[in-house]
């Protein structure tokens, strides 16, 4: 009888075992299909409550913002290095003169708008105006509390610009609309509707890479050169507020 209840329980353990080993047998092939997930997320409920705190999140968000602060300095260094061997003139937000517009002609040949601040305020003839969305003209005059700022679409006006896409340079002309035109010289020029278009980095009279439009139409009837026009960034005929910039020379 003893030896009937030794063998039964050997057969019953040796059952067991089976069972346990099918068992991890089946876990294997599950993580290998899984690939591991199982652990990821296991690992992910463990450490959870050892993940770095809000007070360490704010130091790496500090460390960020002087990495970009350092690097925007460095960035601006480069530009007043490079634009001083080249002998450009360069600008500084830091002296920007605000006005107001207290008239405007935007829709006359003429083409300017008159600001509250003259040369008692510091403005110069020459200076650059820019307002919302980049470039608006050049100080063409002032008077000791006013001066008169020639807009990009007036006939008097002519600048120096870049396209960024295709790296070169153009000619911005006003011609008494509402959309002056961009001369390029080369006719092979492969300018596309929608390009954007800022001042030019060789300007000598205007602070390079400010904003001022997008290619809106093409007129290829030109053998020598194109004539682009352009769709202006900033509305003077909206714009109330503009910012005056005093050039270094």
């Amino acid at each position: 009888m003893l030896d009937i209840r030794r063998i039964s329980s050997s057969r019953w353990w040796h059952k067991k075992k089976n069972w346990i080993f099918f068992g991890i047998f089946l876990f294997l092939i599950f993580v290998r299909i899984s690939k591991g997930s199982i652990y990821k997320d296991l690992y992910y409920f463990i450490s959870k409550p050892f993940w770095p705190g809000q007070f360490q999140q704010e130091i790496i968000l500090d460390s960020i913002n002087q990495e970009s602060l350092i690097k925007i300095n460095l960035i601006k260094k480069d530009n007043t290095r490079l634009r001083e061997i080249l002998s450009l003139q360069d600008s500084s937000i830091d002296d920007a003169i605000s006005a107001a517009v207290i008239s405007r002609k935007t829709g006359s040949w003429w083409r300017q708008i008159i600001l509250n601040k003259g040369s008692r305020d510091g403005v110069e003839i020459g200076n650059t105006v820019i307002g919302p969305g980049g470039l608006l003209g050049r100080v063409k005059n002032t008077s000791l509390f006013t001066s008169s700022v020639t807009l990009l679409t007036s006939p008097e006006s002519k600048v120096a610009v870049w396209i960024d896409r295709i790296q070169i340079n153009g000619l911005l002309v006003g011609v008494g609309d509402d959309y002056p035109s961009l001369i390029l010289y080369s006719k092979d020029t492969d300018i596309k509707v929608g390009d954007f278009i800022s001042s030019s980095p060789a300007s000598t009279l205007l602070p390079p890479n400010i904003p001022i439009g997008i290619v809106q139409s093409i007129d290829e009837q030109f053998k020598a050169k194109k004539r682009i026009k352009i769709a202006l960034l900033a509305k003077p005929n909206v714009i109330d507020w503009v910012q005056i910039l005093k050039l270094k020379i």
